[in-house]
């Protein structure tokens, strides 16, 4: 997968709906880009699930992960003077939520505003509004918006979804877009490949909200070994933070298996990719910690890269760390012989 096709990708995934439990616009989506490489590729629980590679009884089992669901909004209540009560969907900071445009979900797709004062009355004063105040005004009277929005709809911030300089990308929901993105990259490098395993695609839902879909997905595909492909906090790689363009950053933790994460390593150092490590002192805080318990127990390990300004509209990423992830994954896989 080249860098224009990879954005092409992104732009399609990112601005997909599917918020926590209304995951279906972007898993059919995600389903369909599954079907290039996995032509069963099927929804099941909500979840994408998907298969390719090797057919033999003893072959491995390697599941890879990434989460359809994004952050977001659902609707509480409509006022009688026509402005949407919402509640939280995810870990938002709703310190930047003041004059944030949003997509309501309704019966068709309608665009709104969170209210906010203006700084002339508030004397320029931070004033954090509580997840009960929120308030956001669409334009419509009441009775016309009752009769295209339901409570339980979701809703979703919009935001600008392009490449920036430095070969960097923003957009809205690359978490965890970009890990789907990361996984197709895979794919597209060892479809119609001999290999020594059977891979096992997911993209989960509701891992924002508890890691639901992970939690169902993997005891019905029961996998020998697991990797959770999701986005980590980016920065100057101090304080368990990744430097982006520094590559795939490979997690080391109690949680998870440190056989898998010493293979990773080892296949990064001898495809000369670059890597960075990720080490946590206890959960990971991803799919991954509901895969090593699952069952009697799966190799799990993370396969992150760094991201700024996680849950907001305008997180940024590094394609060259989307492409060079995706060629760790593969690579492994090409290399997987026994669990």
């Amino acid at each position: 997968m080249n860098r224009t096709e990879l954005k092409s990708l992104l732009t399609a995934l990112c601005t997909a709906p599917g918020v926590s439990g209304d995951e279906s616009g972007i898993a059919e989506l995600a389903c369909e880009r599954l079907k290039q490489y996995c032509p069963d590729a099927h929804l099941k629980n909500g979840c994408v699930i998907g298969t390719l590679g090797s057919s033999l009884p003893d072959a491995p089992h390697i599941m890879l992960d990434a989460h359809l669901d994004q952050v977001g909004l659902i609707v509480t209540g409509i006022t009688d003077d026509g402005f949407v009560t919402v509640g939280n969907i995810g870990g938002l900071d709703r310190r930047w939520f003041p004059a944030q445009k949003v997509i309501l979900h309704g019966k068709k797709a309608i665009p709104g505003i969170i209210s906010t004062l203006p700084p002339h009355l508030t004397n320029g004063e931070e004033n954090v509004m509580k997840i009960d105040q929120v308030r956001i005004d669409t334009g419509y009277p009441a009775d016309e918006l009752r009769e295209i929005l339901s409570l339980g709809d979701s809703v979703t911030f919009t935001g600008v979804t392009a490449e920036l300089p430095g070969g960097r990308f923003t957009s809205p929901s690359l978490d965890d877009r970009a890990g789907i993105a990361v996984i197709l990259s895979a794919l597209d490098e060892i479809y119609q490949k001999e290999l020594n395993c059977k891979v096992i695609v997911l993209f989960s839902t509701q891992e924002e909200t508890g890691e639901a879909g992970a939690k169902i997905s993997c005891f019905a595909v029961n996998p020998d070994i697991a990797l959770a492909v999701d986005v980590s906090f980016a920065g100057d790689g101090t304080q368990g933070t990744g430097i982006p363009g520094n590559g795939a950053m490979i997690g080391i933790s109690p949680s998870l298996s440190r056989e898998i994460s010493n293979a990773l390593i080892h296949t990064a150092e001898d495809e000369k990719l670059p890597y960075q490590l990720e080490v946590m002192s206890g959960r990971t805080g991803t799919n991954a910690d509901q895969f090593s318990v699952c069952r009697e127990g799966v190799k799990a390990c993370t396969v992150s890269f760094p991201l700024f300004y996680m849950h907001t509209p305008v997180e940024v990423v590094s394609l060259d760390d989307i492409l060079n992830t995706g060629k760790l994954i593969s690579a492994y896989l090409r290399g997987a012989e026994s669990c």
